[in-house]
Parts: structure tokens; C-alpha cells; sequence
């Protein structure tokens, strides 16, 4: 037992004896999962009648008589055959995937090669969630059957299968031990110590679906947001909830709130609503600090930088908006050319990647609003992504039932 756990005694009592503390536990910032509710599942065989139905096709580079698939990809993983609802990457290994979708399934495979390490199954319905665990060794799946399933990485060999929610929503790891967070349609969020499976708690406060949540990066505080309009910021250890912001205030949302982010510093979040409007929240204190106003449609995604005071919302609208998190100013809008679906800034850096419905992916300098680099390949909707610490890998998901890995 490390001394830290002797110097924060309650922060040990959260996860009992499952719960490591390090001092020097990497911390990662936790992609949202929750990003976008799955689409509707069409009947449609596209894919098996035409090979090249939805592919764009561009100019050759090395021959301008010929015309080429817009393929920038540079590998890729087809086995889902359905949509791809979320995907992330190992905390420490940025070859090692594990992706999830509409064929019930989640898989591990590698980026380098394409290769199948694992089939992840087990569940009744569409997996909506998978993350890593903090340091890596276990990774779980979540599914609108409302089951949670935890494996090993190493061998793929299942660990437990917990259920409570209905339809899981998101789901998030601690930053700082195997304690997994859930959130579900039914207005609850769940917490177990894994990868045991034992229940911890439960968080009643939401009055309809939790349609985002996570730990703070410092791991002391719940956030949470929902399509009742309420942000609960909560006390893991006791389910409290220290702060609760809702649109019976004329200052906060009026609409289902869609999306949330909170900085590094675990002192700011932002939520995004369907009302086209941001805010920007003091966690601390539960008070409003700005509403952020650019977007002429539902804001559905939202990132803190890391190293600058910048933060970045997206919306249906098909725009970007990098707002400076200091005078609360919009800095400059960008754009894809259909609804935003995801957007992350890569670890302690300026680079923003998104994704859209236009089926393309981009990176950005949001110093400057520049396209650095955008990536073609999908037929259908980019539903999520994951980038690697060093900005150079991108792994997304996507509804034409294909992850496609690129390089910057």
C-alpha cells in the first residue's frame, strides 16, 4: 500500500480494497463514451450490393487522368458488419483497440496490423460504451441490454457482467483505480469496484436519461447532465449531490442537456445543450460562470485543452466553436460540412480532432483555426474516435460498420 493512501484516507474509502492509489498513476483524460445516442439500424444491405456504395472518390495524386477511392486510412478492422458505436484506445499500448457496436459485440484488435486479438461477447443488445481501465489491464463493454462487462486484456477471459441500469448511456473508469461509472436511460448512474463486480452505489437525481457523466480528473467528484436539464456535481463516497444546476434557473439551460467536459484541472466543465447554447459551469462551487452562444442547433460534443486556456464545442450546425475559456470570447469557427459528432483535444496539446456526419475526419490548430490535416475513408457517419497521446493515431468508428486507423 502506497503512503498516498495513508494521506487521503477518504479517497481510499471510495473503492475499498480493490482501489490502488499511485502518485504517479498516469493520468489520461477519459474520452466522453457517451457521445452521441446510437442511430436508428436500417434494414438495407448496402454494403453486400454495391462495394462501392457511399465511397468518395478524388483526383489521383500521382496521375491527374485517373480518379481513386478517398481513402486516407491505413489500416482497418470490419468484423462488426453493423454500426460502430464507440471505440477507444489503450492507455498505454496505442495499437491495442477495443471497439464496440450493432452487432452486440465488442472486439480487441490491433491498429498496427487489423488483427483480431478478441471477440468481446456476451450482450443482448448494441454495445454503446468501451473503455480502458486507468492502467490498462482490464477493459469493460456496456450495452442498451443495461449490462456492464469487465474483461482481462491480456487474454480476453471475462471477469464479471454486472447489471442494474436499463439502457447504459456512457460509462467511465476512475482516474486513479478499477472503480466503473455508468450512466442509463432510466435517469441513474451505478458504480462498481471491479473487476470484482461488487456495487458501491447508486446516484438518484435525474429525472430522465443521463446523457453524460464522468469523474473529475483529480477522481473527487461525479458530473453528471441530463435531458431533464439538470448538471449534478456529486460525492462519490456517499451519492450526495453537492450541486445541482437545472433550467428552473433562467441562467442555465432550458433544454435536455446533451453533452459534458471538464478541464484538467477538475475546476470548469462545460454542457451543451439542445438548445444550441454552452455553459461554461465553476464545479467547485456549482455556479455559472459564462453561457457560450455560436451555434444555431444542438450542441452535442465539448473539449477542454489542456495546455492553453481553450475549450471547444460542436454542434448539428456543422461548426466548431474555440471559445477563450478565460474572457469566455469565441477565438474562430470551424467547419465540416455536416452535424458535429465528436470532438477531443489531443493530451496536452493545442491539436482538436473531430469527427462529423459528412463522414470525414479533421484535425485542428485551435490557436490559429487551421485544418492541419483531414482524413476521408468511412461511407456513412464518423460515430467516435480515439487519438493517441502523440496526435499521431486516430482510430474511429463509424455507422458503414468499419474502424479505420489513421495516421497524421
Amino acid at each position: 500500500m502506497s503512503s498516498s493512501q495513508h494521506d487521503h484516507p477518504e479517497e481510499q474509502d471510495i473503492v475499498e480494497e480493490e482501489y490502488l492509489q499511485q502518485d504517479d498513476v498516469y493520468e489520461e483524460e477519459v474520452p466522453d463514451l457517451g457521445q452521441g445516442e446510437p442511430m436508428e439500424e436500417s434494414d438495407d444491405d448496402d454494403m453486400e450490393e454495391n462495394p462501392l456504395e457511399g465511397y468518395d472518390v478524388r483526383q489521383s495524386e500521382t496521375d491527374e487522368n485517373l480518379m481513386e477511392l478517398a481513402d486516407d486510412s491505413v489500416q482497418g478492422f470490419f468484423d462488426h458488419r453493423e454500426p460502430v458505436y464507440a471505440v477507444a484506445m489503450h492507455p498505454k499500448d496505442n495499437q491495442l483497440i477495443v471497439s464496440g457496436g450493432g452487432d452486440d459485440k465488442s472486439y480487441l484488435w490491433r491498429a498496427d496490423t487489423g488483427v483480431k486479438l478478441f471477440e468481446l461477447t456476451g450482450h443482448t443488445d448494441s454495445v454503446t460504451a468501451v473503455a480502458f481501465s486507468v492502467e490498462g489491464d482490464y477493459v469493460a463493454s456496456a450495452g442498451m441490454d443495461g449490462r456492464v462487462r469487465v474483461w482481462k486484456v491480456e487474454n480476453g477471459e471475462l471477469c464479471t457482467s454486472v447489471e442494474g441500469p436499463d439502457e447504459v448511456v456512457w460509462m467511465n473508469w476512475h482516474p486513479k483505480g478499477n472503480v466503473l461509472l455508468a450512466g442509463a436511460s432510466d435517469s441513474t448512474i451505478w458504480m462498481w469496484a471491479m473487476p470484482s463486480g461488487k456495487f458501491m452505489n447508486i446516484f438518484n437525481g435525474h429525472a430522465a436519461p443521463v446523457t453524460a457523466g464522468r469523474f473529475t480528473p483529480d477522481g473527487k467528484r461525479i458530473v453528471s447532465v441530463s435531458e431533464d436539464t439538470s448538471m449534478i456535481i456529486w460525492d462519490p463516497k456517499t451519492a450526495v449531490a453537492e450541486f445541482r444546476l437545472s433550467g428552473e434557473d433562467a441562467r442555465f439551460h432550458p433544454e435536455p442537456i446533451t453533452t459534458l467536459a471538464i478541464n484538467k484541472d477538475s475546476t470548469l466543465a462545460i454542457s451543451g445543450s439542445m438548445d444550441g447554447k454552452a455553459r461554461l459551469v465553476n464545479i467547485t462551487n456549482g455556479s455559472i460562470v459564462a453561457s457560450l452562444e455560436n451555434h444555431s442547433d444542438s450542441v452535442e460534443t465539448a473539449d477542454f485543452c489542456d495546455v492553453l486556456a481553450l475549450a471547444a464545442t460542436g454542434s448539428v450546425d456543422g461548426t466548431i466553436s474555440i471559445w477563450d475559456v478565460q474572457t469566455q470570447r469565441l477565438r474562430s469557427t470551424l467547419n465540416h460540412e455536416d452535424a458535429i459528432i465528436k470532438v477531443k483535444f489531443v493530451v496536452n496539446s493545442p491539436l482538436l480532432v473531430s469527427c462529423s456526419a459528412d463522414r470525414n475526419v479533421k484535425m485542428w490548430d485551435a490557436r490559429t483555426g487551421v485544418c492541419v490535416k483531414s482524413w476521408q475513408g468511412h461511407r456513412d457517419a464518423v460515430l467516435d474516435f480515439a487519438v493517441s497521446d502523440d496526435g499521431q493515431t486516430v482510430v474511429t468508428a463509424s455507422d458503414d460498420g468499419a474502424c479505420l486507423v489513421y495516421k497524421l
